[in-house]
């Protein structure tokens, strides 16, 4: 129990991790520092005119450390007059080299940038797809050559004040972590810990880590086992550099990187950002910033320090693995159900077949039938409005319960009740249950129940009594649970779903959110992410309800394309935390100097093509460096493999090599045909 409480003082409490400070040129990070935004240009690392203006570029949309590959000597040799030409022009923000595969590469650019990146995965090791069966001889014997490797660049680094960054992606770990630790968050961890622990013998400590994955369960856990693994290893607190690798464009870009790195901050581990798009690197500056403005401010240490959480919460939540709530099934809610939508249309007066649109149902005239699509809702929340025709087949119905009451046909809707409504009804002793006990006062198979936070007093038992029996006696209920905006609400949820587990309350739930109606589109990706991903990658939650804050004067047109868009958001959410898929998911690295076509283009037309194709995911890297093994569970996979030539994949074998980029996306696309897996639009 007490060994979980390494990796956080308090899981329900939100404090800054601290760390060590590691010195960046002007720009420290870690311990008090602000949390730092930073991205890698695209641009060809030879090309000093092009690279300069992209950094300047980035630097001026907020970038604080700007990154750039340097895949072999060459390139390495030219950030210094990278460096020289940004600091003629009066920029002096400081650069990271990054390095894959190439030792000399990474000892030249140390000497002249002011942090390097390296691999763990492919710096000193093999990536064949190989499985071997070490003895412990010759596994020591793997470790010993990467000390060899590895030693000269950690003593240059320390000769010249340069800061590292051992970065571990969960694609790219070497056939010989993957043969003893498997394709795991503690095969990342250990990747990591062995290029540390020769660093920390040879008295070098310049230095920040990071755990990355395309798959943001993977790479969670893997940052939460990695501050677990130092402290059980007496290592020092290292800052932590946060990101979802490959994560895509648009909104499905900023969501799955929302999810990812929002889950971390929420729990105060962080202290550098990149957010890895697959747009123009100054893109990334915004959403970023966006990111960590909540975290600007860290409240301070209390007293004696964080509290030890209550001991009924020890134990009750694995941070280090994905492990599904249980919970009884009501309806369509709970037990092995997908996670369900509910929409809100509770501002729409006087609706149309036509508005349904909005979220995923056509109303067809010339056959009286409803169409749908993979992204239409399961429910839909009138509030105090009426139903006012005969719905879709699947699409169901929510009423507030006092207008569900007067509702002559109760079977089309499920009623929701407040809490007080809830324990009038349930106590059998009230005067409201004695008065209407012979009424049809709640529906028979399904009933919604709004569970806000404040209803619970943690401190007072004898409070929550005759809720927590109440709910006990009615199995027949789905709780919608909120909480009103601040600091920690991703971990107050938290505490609730553990205080509903302390008293065995199995019953289904719905994580419900309201966002204002004037809120900035990106803003609203990004807080519905993190505010309900964090909880959905953890196993917590059935359900998902966006609810939306309008005025009273804003127009119909405009409230319904809102809420098409809350609708699809929800569904993002879902498919990025992986606990339901509705669509085709793409596995695209954001470009760099390595990349070898246009990855923007290439991605939107590859997207265009085979969106429609439900659960297939298709990985599109620029280079061999982030592919295959950055597509780990990427069902396809487009590869740069030469100037307009594309390696195609089958998960992680090759199928075709050397295809001409002209023709490629149409090879792919036959391969998922003879696979079976396509189908027409």
């Amino acid at each position: 129990m007490d060994a979980i409480l390494q990796y956080l003082p308090n899981t329900l409490h939100y404090q800054r991790r601290q760390t060590i400070e590691v010195k960046i040129g002007d720009v420290p990070l870690g311990s008090m520092h602000p949390i730092r935004v930073q991205s890698m240009t695209t641009t060809d690392t030879l090309d000093t005119k092009a690279t300069v203006e992209q950094s300047i570029r980035m630097i001026e949309a907020g970038c604080e450390y700007v990154r750039i590959t340097a895949p072999s000597v060459k390139e390495a040799e030219n950030l210094a007059n990278i460096r020289a030409e940004l600091a003629k022009k009066g920029y002096f923000t400081p650069l990271v080299a990054d390095i894959h595969f190439t030792p000399n590469a990474a000892e030249i650019a140390a000497r002249l940038v002011q942090k390097v990146r390296i691999n763990p995965g492919n710096y000193a090791d093999k990536k064949r797809f190989e499985i071997i069966d070490y003895t412990e001889i010759a596994y020591q014997a793997e470790l010993d050559k990467i000390r060899e490797k590895f030693t000269p660049l950690v003593k240059i680094c320390k000769e010249y004040g340069t800061a590292m960054r051992i970065g571990t992606n969960h694609g790219s770990l070497s056939d010989r972590i993957m043969s003893k630790y498997g394709d795991t968050p503690l095969g990342m961890v250990e990747s990591a810990l062995e290029f540390l622990r020769i660093c920390e013998d040879l008295n070098y400590y310049n230095i920040v880590l990071s755990m990355k994955s395309s798959n943001p369960q993977v790479m969670v856990q893997a940052y939460r086992l990695l501050v677990q693994k130092l402290a059980e290893e007496n290592l020092k607190p290292y800052p932590l550099h946060l990101g979802v690798t490959e994560a895509g464009d648009g909104e499905d870009g900023r969501v799955k990187s929302a999810i990812g790195i929002g889950t971390l901050l929420e729990e105060g581990l962080g202290d550098t950002v990149r957010v890895s798009l697959t747009e123009e690197p100054e893109a990334e500056m915004p959403v970023g910033r966006k990111l960590v403005e909540k975290y600007k401010t860290s409240p301070p240490t209390p007293e004696g320090g964080v509290k030890k959480p209550p001991i009924w919460v020890l134990g009750a939540f694995n941070p280090f693995s994905y492990v599904k709530r249980t919970s009884h099934q009501v309806e369509t809610f709970g037990k092995d159900n997908v996670p369900r939508v509910i929409v809100d249309f509770s501002q729409i007066k006087d609706p149309q077949m036509e508005d349904f649109k909005a979220f995923g149902y056509t109303y067809l005239p010339l056959t009286d039938k409803w169409g749908s699509n993979d992204l239409a809702s399961d429910f839909v929340y009138f509030a105090d409005e009426n139903v006012p025709f005969m719905m879709p087949n699947g699409l169901k119905a929510i009423q507030n319960h006092k207008t569900w009451l007067k509702n002559t046909e109760k079977n089309r809707a499920f009623p929701v009740l407040n809490v007080t409504q809830f324990l009038d009804i349930t106590t059998p002793n009230s005067e409201f249950n004695r008065k209407f006990r012979e009424m049809a006062i709640l529906h028979p198979e399904m009933n919604f129940l709004n569970l806000e936070i404040a209803d619970i007093d943690f401190e007072n038992e004898e409070k929550n009594a005759f809720l927590i029996e109440n709910l006990k006696e009615n199995k027949n209920f789905v709780l919608m649970i909120f909480a009103n905006e601040g600091t920690n609400n991703v971990l107050e949820m938290r505490k609730l779903f553990l205080y509903l587990k302390k008293h065995e309350i199995t019953h289904p739930t719905v994580i419900m959110r309201e966002y204002l109606h004037n809120i900035d589109t990106e803003m609203l990706q990004l807080k519905s992410s993190v505010d309900v991903g964090a909880l959905l990658i953890d196993g917590f939650g059935e359900g998902i309800f966006l609810k939306n804050m309008f005025e009273n004067e804003t127009p119909k047109n405009e409230k319904l394309e809102k809420i098409k868009a809350f609708n699809h958001l929800s569904f993002n959410i879902l498919q990025a935390s992986r606990t339901r898929i509705t669509k085709a998911e793409y596995i695209s690295c954001p470009s760099c100097g390595r990349t070898l076509f246009d990855l923007q283009e290439t991605t939107a037309m590859i997207r265009q093509q085979t969106d429609h194709l439900k659960g297939i995911k298709i990985g599109i890297m620029g280079c061999i460096v982030n592919g295959p093994g950055e597509m780990a569970d990427a069902d396809y996979g487009y590869v740069g493999s030469g100037k307009g030539k594309i390696t195609l994949y089958r998960g992680q074998n090759v199928v075709k090599r050397s295809v001409p980029s002209t023709n490629a996306v149409q090879e792919l696309i036959e391969l998922i045909r003879e696979d079976g897996k396509w189908i027409e639009k």
